[in-house]
C-alpha cells in the first residue's frame, strides 16, 4: 500500500527538523524567533505600564532580575530583565517536579541503593536519605520541597531512568513550556557550568507545576516527619521533623509556595505564589545584593502586584503550556512501547532511553500517527491545560537540611 504525500512530507520534515533540542523553528536563517511573552520583556531594565492611579513599583529593588504575573490570566504586570539567564539554584527543582512527579504513585516504596546517591555535589543540601532503607515516593518529594534535598532528587531521578535521562526530559519539558532561557545540566539545580534559567522561565515552571494537586500540596507543606533509621532496640523505623526552608511560607498572608534556592556561588533565587481576594499572583526574584533581601523584595513585589492588579497595564504574557516537546513517557506511549514503570514493586527502576532512541521513536510514532489519520477515519480531539534564597533554616531534627562541607575551590558550601 502506497503512503500518501502527507506521510512522506511529514517524514521529511520530522527527520530534518527534529534534533536533540526539539522541533526546528519555522523562521529564516537570518530571523531570530520572537521572544516568548512579548517584545517588551526582552528589554533590559524595569518594565511597567503605570497609568494615573496605579501604584509605583517598590523603590530600591536590588535583584538583578524579577517578574510579577497573574497566574490565571498569564498577564505579566511588571518585570526587570525577565529573560536574563542566571544560575537558578534549587528553584530548578520546580521543573524537576513538574517533569517527574506525575510518573510515580505517592505510595510506591523504593529501596535505596548506593548507586542512587552517587554523584551528589559537594555542599549539597540533604534531607537524610540512607542507602539500604525503603522510602515512599511521597516522603522523597517532601524531602525535595521542604529540605531541598539533593539526595531525594537523585533517588527520584534514578528511579526515573537515571540522571541523564531525567535531565533530557526536563529540557524537553522546558522547551514545551517555551522556557527558552533555560539550559538544564543537573536535576537538582546544583551549580554547574552552563546551567541557567531566568525569572520568566522559573515563573512558567511554577505556573505549570501548581496545576498538579500533589505539587501544590508539597510546596505548601510547612513541616513533616521524615523516615529515619531503624531503632536497633525496638526494630522499628524512627522519624524526625523537617521544616520548609521557604521563609515566607506561613509569614506572608496567602502564600501557597513554591520554591526557594540558594548557593554561595549563585546567590539567592525565589519563586512564590500567593492568593488574595480570589486572585493568584506569581513572583520570581533572582540574585538580590543580599541573599536575605530576596524575601523582602518578593513580599514587596507581591504587595505591589495585588495593589496594581486591574490598574497597571500588562507588559507581556506568560507563554501557554503547549506540551509539544516529546518526553520519554510520551515517546514510549506514541511508539506503542512500555512507558517507564509506575509499578508498586519496591526498588523498581525504568530503563533509560538514549536521546537518539527517543528521537527515532518520535519520528516513527509521528509517521504512524499521520498514516493512521490519513488512511482511517477519525475525530480530532482537543487538549486543554488548565522559596526564597538565603542560608537554609536550621534543621528541625535529625539530618534534615544538612549541607556537606565543600572541599573543592569555587563550589558552594551550602547548595539549596
Amino acid at each position: 500500500m502506497r503512503l500518501s504525500c502527507h506521510v512522506i512530507c511529514l517524514l521529511s520534515a520530522v527527520t530534518l527538523g527534529l534534533g536533540p533540542t526539539g522541533p526546528a523553528l519555522a523562521t529564516s536563517r537570518n530571523q531570530a524567533p520572537a521572544p516568548p511573552g512579548g517584545e517588551r520583556l526582552s528589554r533590559a531594565g524595569a518594565q511597567a505600564a503605570l497609568p494615573p492611579g496605579a501604584p509605583q513599583l517598590p523603590a530600591e529593588l536590588t535583584a538583578r532580575s524579577w517578574l510579577v504575573a497573574d497566574a490565571d490570566t498569564g498577564e505579566v504586570l511588571a518585570a526587570q530583565n525577565a529573560h536574563l539567564p542566571l544560575p537558578p539554584a534549587s528553584t530548578l527543582k520546580m521543573l524537576f517536579a513538574d517533569t517527574v512527579l506525575p510518573r510515580f504513585d505517592r505510595s510506591l516504596v523504593h529501596q535505596v541503593t548506593p548507586a542512587d546517591l552517587d554523584g551528589l555535589g559537594e555542599g549539597s543540601s540533604l534531607v537524610g536519605v540512607k542507602e539500604g532503607l525503603g522510602y515512599q515516593v511521597q516522603d522523597l518529594w517532601r524531602g525535595v520541597f521542604l529540605s531541598s534535598g539533593n539526595d531525594a532528587v537523585h533517588v527520584l531521578a534514578r528511579m526515573n531512568g537515571g540522571i541523564a535521562a531525567t535531565v533530557a526530559q526536563m529540557q524537553a519539558r522546558a522547551d514545551a513550556l517555551q522556557a527558552r532561557d533555560t539550559h538544564v545540566v543537573t536535576p537538582d539545580g546544583y551549580d554547574e557550568d552552563g546551567q541557567v534559567s531566568s525569572a520568566y522561565d522559573l515563573t512558567l515552571f511554577a505556573r505549570a507545576g501548581l496545576r498538579n494537586a500533589d505539587f501544590r500540596s508539597y510546596c505548601a507543606t510547612k513541616t513533616a516527619d521524615f523516615p529515619g533509621d531503624v531503632d536497633l532496640t525496638t526494630g522499628r523505623r524512627v522519624s524526625y521533623a523537617i521544616a520548609n526552608t521557604d521563609r515566607l511560607l506561613g509569614s506572608y498572608p496567602g502564600l501557597i509556595g513554591v520554591k526557594n534556592g540558594y548557593t554561595t556561588n549563585a546567590g539567592a533565587t525565589f519563586t512564590g505564589a500567593a492568593v488574595r481576594n480570589g486572585r493568584t499572583l506569581l513572583v520570581t526574584v533572582m540574585h538580590p545584593e543580599s541573599s536575605a533581601e530576596v524575601y523582602d523584595e518578593a513580599a514587596e513585589l507581591l504587595d505591589w502586584g495585588f495593589a496594581a492588579a486591574g490598574k497597571a497595564q500588562p507588559v507581556g504574557t506568560l507563554a501557554p503550556d503547549t506540551a509539544s516537546a516529546p518526553t520519554a513517557v510520551a515517546v514510549a506511549a506514541a511508539a506503542g512501547q512500555a512507558a517507564p514503570q509506575r509499578s508498586s514493586v519496591a526498588g523498581g527502576r525504568p530503563s533509560a532511553w538514549t536521546m537518539a532512541e527517543a528521537w527515532a521513536a518520535a519520528v516513527l510514532a509521528a509517521v504512524a500517527a499521520v498514516t493512521a489519520r490519513v488512511l482511517l477515519p477519525g475525530r480530532r480531539r482537543g487538549a486543554r491545560g488548565p522559596a526564597l534564597g538565603g542560608p537554609p533554616l536550621p534543621a528541625a531534627a535529625g539530618t534534615a537540611g544538612v549541607c556537606r562541607n565543600a572541599r573543592r575551590p569555587g563550589r558552594a558550601r551550602c547548595a539549596l
